[in-house]
């Protein structure tokens, strides 16, 4: 299965791994599974940890390439393709990283792995 990884989970896998649920956990550890992490995440990563609302083990410009090697994650930038399928997504929030990544999912055919409840109401496979 392609799986999607949001920002806070790939977060908890690398500094606390015991925040991700059982299925959350058992879909990363599969490896059957690809797993991708989006330019749109890191964006987000980067942009809590330099405003101070986010503590990491060190800077995410070492900190996220070495976590998504160790643990398997490819790189998925976001395209074209991924920005136009917007004006199909209801506007349901305004979160713009969540719907970076909704878009992605959709477009690439995904699922993602997110405990927030505002992605699970979009017609999208979310799974925790």
């Amino acid at each position: 299965m392609r799986l999607l990884v949001d920002s806070a989970a790939f977060v908890w896998l690398v500094s606390e791994p015991f925040k991700l649920s059982e299925v959350a956990h058992r879909l990363i550890t599969d490896a059957s599974n690809d797993l991708y992490l989006s330019a749109a995440s890191v964006w987000e990563i980067a942009v809590k940890y330099q405003a101070g609302r986010l503590e990491l083990s060190e800077d995410p410009a070492q900190l996220i390439p070495r976590a998504r090697e160790a643990h398997g994650v490819l790189p998925l930038a976001f395209d074209e393709e991924s920005a136009l399928t917007l004006a199909r997504l209801p506007t349901l929030h305004r979160d713009p990283f969540d719907r970076m990544l909704i878009c992605q999912a959709v477009t690439n055919s995904m699922a993602i792995i997110t405990p927030d409840e505002a992605i699970h109401r979009y017609p999208v496979r979310a799974l925790w």
